[in-house]
């Protein structure tokens, strides 16, 4: 049957009852979660378990600051999902409590650099957050600058960047951003400025030139991965504001805990699985959270990271990848660094872009290693010395759902080998 709406389309019956039992049965059911949110990466505790020490060291780093004397820029390194922007948020906003406390003028700007992508949108967002008036384009950038270092004079503030994701902006830009932001003090009569980069790559500062590396001052701490035991104090700590009493079965954090400790001890991913075991549970109209949700939710969050590791890589990093998805359908699936920069130079001509040069290209693939979409291991090959084979380290079913809307890959997602050329031929069949 279907029913005429105000608008005079068309509504079929059925779909408004499957909505209204779907509402009323989530309405009905038991309530497992108090707050859901807490258990989401951008929630930021009033306790950190097992970063104390951290949160320490930072805080006698930055104190001066209320003292409006300058601090050390800091340089925080560590995996995903070890808290290092938790700590970073816990102490710089305990920071600027104090400093409102004593009426100095402290102020914080937190910068995503993976997300604002260049300097300009850096500069920007830096301006923006003391109010000064940019537009989102059509500046030069050192217009920008200049506009970003009066307003610190103007204001008189000790500005504490907070640089996430830095090694992101650096491996695509350069570091001429961290230049300018490193001697900028130098020009300031009564404006300051602190650094807080943060970066998932220990060996961020080997992308830095030497000139960027002797202006820093820098102090550093490094995160290390949580281990299970650790981890399984977070996800109580966490539990007891998430959800309801006698809800969680001491089973499931422990299972998380694992498999989350497995993977490089990783937090997020902790705290993922459990929040999504819970709504596996809720979704079912169970009494309690068991292992069976979290295997569920394990299956789940393992196929959407994918989709967004994919989605989030630069435009050369998914052409090194699909080359050895290319290789892999052509069966070759344990590739040489010389097979996959053939076929990434004869898709980057194809498409109608630069190439990147093999040693970079080679560093690409190694960078995909350490996040989990390719898996190159070194092979003996006796007297002829040693090798690196790369294969893909992720299903392939993701790559058509991902790339179909990608501008440049959807036009070689039916890519036929016999189009590439000779050489390349010569090396995928």
């Amino acid at each position: 049957m279907h029913l005429l709406k105000g608008d005079g389309n068309l509504m079929v019956e059925n779909e408004v009852d499957i909505l209204d039992a779907v509402f009323e049965r989530f309405l009905n059911n038991i309530n497992l979660f108090k707050d859901r949110d807490v258990l989401r990466h951008d929630y930021v505790p009033q306790k950190l378990p097992h970063r104390e020490k951290q949160i320490r060291y930072l805080g006698m780093i930055v104190a001066p600051l209320l003292k409006t004397a300058r601090c050390s820029n800091i340089f925080i390194y560590g995996k995903t999902g070890t808290g290092k922007t938790a700590v970073i948020k816990y102490v710089l906003n305990r920071l600027a409590k104090k400093a409102v406390e004593l009426d100095t003028s402290v102020k914080i700007a937190y910068v995503n650099c993976r997300l604002a992508g260049t300097e300009y949108r850096v500069f920007s967002t830096l301006c923006h957050s003391m109010n000064i008036d940019v537009p989102f384009t059509g500046l030069a950038v050192g217009e920008v600058f200049e506009r970003f270092k009066r307003g610190l004079e103007q204001r008189g503030l000790s500005l504490i960047v907070v640089l996430d994701e830095l090694d992101e902006l650096i491996k695509a830009r350069g570091d001429v951003l961290l230049y300018e932001l490193t001697r900028v003090n130098e020009t300031l009569s009564r404006g300051k400025v602190a650094i807080v980069g943060i970066s998932n790559d220990l060996r961020f500062k080997e992308l830095l030139e030497p000139r960027v590396l002797s202006s820093l001052s820098e102090e550093e701490i490094v995160f290390k991965p949580y281990d299970a035991s650790e981890l399984k104090d977070i996800l109580w700590e966490r539990a007891a504001l998430a959800f309801s009493k006698n809800i969680l079965l001491d089973g499931a954090v422990s299972l998380c805990s694992a498999l989350a400790a497995a993977e490089h001890g990783d937090a997020r991913r902790a705290l993922d699985l459990l929040r999504v075991a819970g709504e596996v549970a809720e979704r079912n109209n169970a009494q309690s959270i068991s292992e069976d949700h979290v295997r569920e939710a394990e299956k789940r969050i393992e196929h959407n990271r994918i989709i967004d590791a994919l989605t989030n890589l630069t435009l050369h990093s998914k052409f090194v990848l699909y080359s050895v998805y290319l290789l892999g359908k052509a069966n070759i699936y344990s590739a040489i660094t010389g097979d996959i920069y053939e076929v990434y130079t004869e898709l980057c001509r194809e498409i109608g872009i630069s190439p990147l040069t093999q040693r970079r290209v080679s560093g690409l693939i190694n960078e995909l290693d350490v996040i989990g979409l390719l898996n190159a291991r070194i092979v003996s090959r006796g007297r002829y010395g040693r090798t690196k084979k790369i294969s893909l380290a992720i299903p392939r079913s993701p790559f058509k759902e991902v790339y179909a809307n990608d501008d440049h890959l959807s036009q070689l997602l039916n890519f036929n080998p016999n189009c590439l050329s000779t050489k390349m031929r010569k090396t995928i069949h």
